[in-house]
Parts: structure tokens; C-alpha cells; sequence
């Protein structure tokens, strides 16, 4: 890809990050007014409208019967872990992975992202051994919402900026996954197992030989989907392992500079930044205030997640970058000053929508948590505070003058 290729198709990803935050934004404070107004119940009423779908083999074990909102959290979230099964493929290949040199940092950065926070959750909640199991929940940074505050800077945001950012966001995923099939696997089908192994044989059999029609991929994803689903493994490393099969090679003869991998991950990134993800937060972020006080912020779950994101997350991110730099392991980016530097590492506290999925798989509805689900109370405000932060910190740092 020519330089002036890979610009415009960064300026492209950044522009779609940064309007499909923006939506994430009005998403969720329009299901915080739903939830707390006269139709709060309705509300509730439209994500458990119940849905089925039929297969027909097996006897039923494939059928699948799930609330609307599971539909949303298990189905179409599949289809955003699908596209970053894609995009880290790509990265690996032809991207910023290509590089190591390029990467030390930014992986540096994200472990410390992923384990300082879990720390301060686990020294917060310490005491109480059912809330331990959402130690997850403040590791993770929702990359459309960072974006988009990052978008609204400036113009005189450096690009090396952006893209640690999107590369930090990338690592973060990649543990988040690595999370999600550890950590949150539930009792096991071997029925569900055994089609899904099949599945990711024929997957990657179609890869080694050189299969580029997408159809048969799709269509053998879908049966993937469905028995992951129903193995107890979350259906989302579905999405990731159909991903990384797409092959990188080209679709048609004739059409050297297309590859299946490449098509897809543009026809899809829109639909996920403008569609499901802005229903995922509108479906997640519905909390109901009656009965709240400011203090409850400052208790138990709430406080650990949201001290985990807005000062966990800085202290991670800028501390191991810090020493990483410091011990000559890598070089601060050219172009990009150590106040910068801090303030993205604040921003990568807007944990939103990861942070409300893994929430949703570390407390189940009406669990150890109740209905109220306060976890969504400490990351919707340890999110807006560090978005806040982030965009103060980079405004200060960032003058409009620069490109």
C-alpha cells in the first residue's frame, strides 16, 4: 500500500472512529433518559422481547432462544469481534505488528493498561469475594468513544498520537479476548464443541488452500457462531477466530490490491462503528437512578471500577510507558510530547462499551448484583470523568497551530 493510500485509509478510520463515538455518546444518554422516564418500562419490555431461531438439526441443539438484549450483547457483538479478528490479522501481516520495533511500546503500554487496573479493583473489593469476579471490567478502553474525544482537540492532534492510541486499543482487545475465553466460559456442551471444532477445521482448511469466495466462510461462521453459543463458550471468539481465517490474499485475479480481508474489514467497520455499537450502549447503558444516591458511587463495585478506570488505566498506560522509554526498551514517538503522551493514557480510561460487555458477562442480570447492575453505574462515570480528563490534559498539551 502506498503512503498516500495508508494515509487516506487512516484518515477514513479515524473519521469513522471518531463520528461513530460521538453516536456511542448520544446512544447512551438517550437509554438513560428512557430508562428513567415514563417509559422506563417499555424499555425494559423491548430488550427482553424474546426471539427464536429455528435450525432444525440436531434434535434442537442448535436452536437458539434469547431475550432481544442477549441477541445484541451475543449476536451482533460477534460481528464487531469479528472485524478485530480482522483488523489484528492485518496488523499482524501488513500493519503496525509487521514492526516490532514499531509495537514495544504500545504493547508495553497495554499490559500495564490491563494490570494496574485489575489491581486496584482487586485491593477495592478485596473484602468482598463476589465482586472479585469483575475484575475485568475496568481493564478494558472502548476506542470509538477515545476517538471521538480525541477528534475533538483539534486538528493539531499528531497522527503518531492516533495511532498509539488505536494500537494501544488493539492490544487491549486482544487481552480483553484472551479474558473473555478464560475467564468467562460457562458450563460446557460437548455436543456445541464438537460442531464447533468441525467448524474451525473446515475454516482454516478453506485458508491453507486458498479459498477467496467469501460465501462458504460466511456461511460455515454462521453454524460456528451457534454452536459457540451453545458450548458455553462466549459467542464472540466466534466472530474473532472466523476473522482470522479470512485470507489476505486477493479476491479476483486482475485485483491484486483487494483482498477478501481487506474488503470486508472496510464494508463492515461502518456498520459496526455507526450501528452496533451505538445499539450495544443504547441496549446496555439504561440504568435506572431511583433510589441512588451520589454516594453509592463511592462504595464497593462502583468505586472499584471507576477508580480502576480513571486512575488504574493512567497510571498503567503512562507509568509502564514511562519506564519503557526510560529503560531505552523503545523511544517516545517522534512528534509526540510527554504531556500528550499522559493524556492519552487518561483516555484509554473510557472503557464504555467493553467495559458494559464485560460487565454484562462478569454480572449477570439479577446476580450477585441485583437488578440495579450498579457495575454500569461506576463505568459510565469513571468513563465520562476520564474522557473529561483526557480531553483537558490533550487540549492544554495540543496547540491548533500544529499538524
Amino acid at each position: 500500500m502506498s503512503d498516500a493510500n495508508q494515509r487516506t485509509s487512516l484518515q477514513k478510520f479515524f473519521t469513522t472512529e471518531a463520528i461513530g463515538g460521538m453516536l456511542l455518546l448520544a446512544a447512551a444518554v438517550m437509554a438513560m433518559i428512557l430508562k428513567n422516564s415514563a417509559y422506563g418500562d417499555n424499555y425494559s419490555a423491548f430488550l427482553e422481547t424474546p426471539v427464536a431461531v429455528t435450525i432444525g438439526v440436531m434434535d434442537g441443539a442448535l436452536d437458539i432462544k434469547k431475550p432481544l438484549l442477549l441477541w445484541i450483547n451475543d449476536g451482533l457483538m460477534a460481528i464487531f469481534f469479528f472485524m478485530i479478528g480482522m483488523e489484528v490479522k492485518r496488523e499482524i501481516l501488513i500493519g503496525q505488528f509487521s514492526d516490532i520495533k514499531q509495537t514495544i511500546l504500545p504493547i508495553i503500554a497495554g499490559i500495564g493498561g490491563i494490570a494496574v487496573p485489575a489491581i486496584f479493583y482487586f485491593l477495592l473489593t478485596a473484602d468482598n469475594p463476589e465482586a472479585i469476579q469483575g475484575w475485568a471490567i475496568p481493564t478494558a478502553t472502548d476506542i470509538a468513544f477515545a476517538l471521538g474525544i480525541l477528534a475533538l482537540v483539534g486538528p493539531g492532534v499528531p497522527v503518531a498520537l492516533k495511532l498509539f492510541l488505536m494500537t494501544l486499543a488493539i492490544i487491549d482487545d486482544i487481552g480483553a479476548l484472551a479474558i473473555i475465553a478464560f475467564f468467562f466460559t460457562s458450563k460446557l456442551s460437548m455436543t456445541a464443541i464438537i460442531v464447533a471444532g468441525i467448524s474451525v477445521v473446515a475454516l482454516i482448511t478453506m485458508s491453507i488452500r486458498g479459498v477467496t469466495r467469501l460465501a462458504p466462510y460466511i456461511f460455515v461462521g454462521l453454524i460456528l457462531w451457534a454452536s459457540v453459543l451453545k458450548s458455553g463458550v462466549h459467542a464472540t471468539l466466534a466472530g474473532v477466530i472466523l476473522g482470522f481465517c479470512i485470507p489476505m490474499g486477493p479476491r479476483e485475479p486482475g485485483r491484486e490490491t483487494e483482498s477478501p480481508l481487506q474488503m470486508l474489514i472496510h464494508e463492515v467497520h461502518p456498520w459496526a462503528a455507526f450501528f452496533i455499537l451505538p445499539l450495544f450502549a443504547f441496549a446496555n447503558a439504561g440504568i435506572s437512578l431511583t433510589g441512588m444516591k451520589l454516594a453509592d458511587l463511592f462504595t464497593g463495585v462502583p468505586l472499584a471500577i471507576m477508580v480502576g478506570l480513571l486512575v488504574g488505566k493512567q497510571v498503567g498506560v503512562f507509568g509502564f510507558s514511562w519506564l519503557a522509554i526510560k529503560m531505552k526498551l523503545c523511544e517516545l514517538p517522534e512528534g509526540i510530547s510527554w504531556q500528550q503522551l499522559y493524556g492519552a493514557a487518561i483516555l484509554c480510561g473510557v472503557g464504555f462499551t467493553m467495559s458494559l460487555f464485560i460487565g454484562s458477562l462478569a454480572f449477570e442480570e439479577g446476580g450477585v448484583l441485583g437488578t440495579t447492575r450498579p457495575d454500569r453505574l461506576g463505568i459510565i462515570a469513571g468513563s465520562l470523568l476520564a474522557g473529561i480528563a483526557g480531553f483537558v490534559v490533550l487540549k492544554l498539551a495540543t496547540p491548533n497551530n500544529k499538524t
